[in-house]
């Protein structure tokens, strides 16, 4: 079974608006929207202090994973988490868009990193190198909090839209603004989740594929955010398999992970570019850029009081393979120089401001073109897209039990 109905964790009797915190790798270049959330939080319960900022991957990160695991069981001893089964229907205000989506538990078995025939896809290469701090937090914690979200290619609007339609004939299980400039969320209990999962299953239909892709791919869900750690749970769940019963397998929570479904064709979906931002590039850096680009299209460089549009190629995906295999080179022989994936122009611009250096503005990639192209070709590089500005990304909300 590629989804089932999920059992879900929800606070109760606490404050909603300093429980629910943003992504944890977004403003990964800006410590004083971190200092600001904390501040807010403090000592409140809160995922701020269940999850671990990126920011954070090299500060007394041992320490960290440790209060992590100890603050989840804190959690769950004072009884303010309360499971229920069933989907979630979640509506998200995102600027003058409503994005909406559906909490779902997808089997681990049917997600695969590498280009292979599996429901689940990623969109991006996964660097393993990302994947060991992810894991030792889900190694020897008892809940999983997503902030990942998986999309369908359903163009017909037929899975999550018709509940939407319906939503207030649906239990509120929450509703509440979200901190930092988030927007505003609710959350809708689904009565018939065995409904919704044959009609996702609908999509894998070989004639509809095969009109879509030209041929009968297999493909259910592509990833949207987090692919790393979807990763990290499926590297998990491989070894912890390997002593389990076959019977055990079946059933066992860590089995499948939560995460929230949304339709690429629905409300909300822009697919923002992420830009590259170095922090102190050695002479030749551009002019090397500039010599591996070439083509009809135009990529803008933006330097401390100055900007330059330099020659790329016209389609954003070949701009987005050629800057990254080039940064990625690049850094192979100046390992010294640091580079950072900043999610709006707009903060690039503020981190130029204050630290120098260097900042590329990537393309847009269509959203339209993004199943066919990870049937068709494979995965985009690291991040090639990001759906929606920072502050609008999905926020840690939601918890399931990943051990028995």
């Amino acid at each position: 079974m590629i989804v089932k109905v999920p059992r879900i964790l929800l606070p109760r009797g606490i404050d909603m608006v300093k429980w629910a915190t943003v992504a944890c790798d977004q403003f990964c270049a800006e410590p004083g929207y971190w200092k600001e959330l904390e501040s807010f939080v403090g000592d409140a319960p809160s995922t701020l202090h269940v999850t671990c900022p990126e920011i954070y991957l090299n500060r007394d990160l041992g320490k960290r994973i440790g209060q992590i695991h100890l603050k989840m069981h804190a959690y769950l001893d004072s009884g303010i988490l309360e499971e229920e089964e069933g989907m979630i229907l979640v509506e998200r205000q995102v600027g003058d868009e409503v994005r909406v989506g559906l909490m779902v538990a997808v089997d681990l078995e049917s997600y695969d990193w590498h280009r292979v025939r599996v429901p689940l896809r990623a969109t991006e290469d996964t660097l393993v190198e990302r994947l060991p701090v992810r894991i030792k937090i889900r190694e020897r914690a008892p809940l999983e909090l997503p902030h990942a979200m998986i999309l369908i290619d359903d163009k017909a609007k037929s899975v999550i839209e018709p509940i939407y339609a319906e939503r207030d004939r649906l239990t509120k299980v929450y509703d509440f603004d979200l901190n930092m400039n988030g927007g505003h969320i609710r959350g809708y209990r689904v009565a018939d989740g065995d409904a919704v999962i044959e009609r996702l299953n609908a999509l894998l239909d070989p004639a509809l594929q095969t009109e879509k892709y030209g041929s009968d791919a297999g493909i259910l869900f592509a990833v949207g955010d987090g692919n790393h750690s979807i990763a990290a749970a499926k590297v998990m769940w491989d070894e912890l398999k390997q002593d389990l019963t076959a019977e055990e397998r079946e059933d066992h929570p860590a089995r499948y992970i939560l995460l929230e479904v949304v339709n690429i064709y629905g409300g909300g979906m822009d697919f923002e570019p992420i830009h590259r931002y170095i922090y102190e590039p050695a002479p030749g850096f551009v002019e090397g850029l500039k010599e591996t680009l070439q083509g009809e299209g135009k990529l803008k460089l933006a330097q401390k009081g100055s900007q330059e549009w330099i020659s790329a190629p016209a389609k954003a995906s070949d701009t987005i393979h050629a800057v990254q295999a080039y940064i990625e080179r690049y850094l192979k022989s100046h390992p010294d120089v640091k580079v950072e994936y900043v999610h709006s122009e707009e903060h690039l611009a503020e981190v130029i401001a204050k630290e120098g250096g260097l900042g590329i503005v990537m393309p847009k990639f269509p959203t339209e073109e993004l199943f066919p192209y990870v049937v068709n070709v494979g995965n985009l590089p690291k991040k090639a897209f990001s759906i929606g500005e920072p502050e609008q990304k999905r926020y840690y909300l939601e918890s399931k039990f990943i051990v028995r």
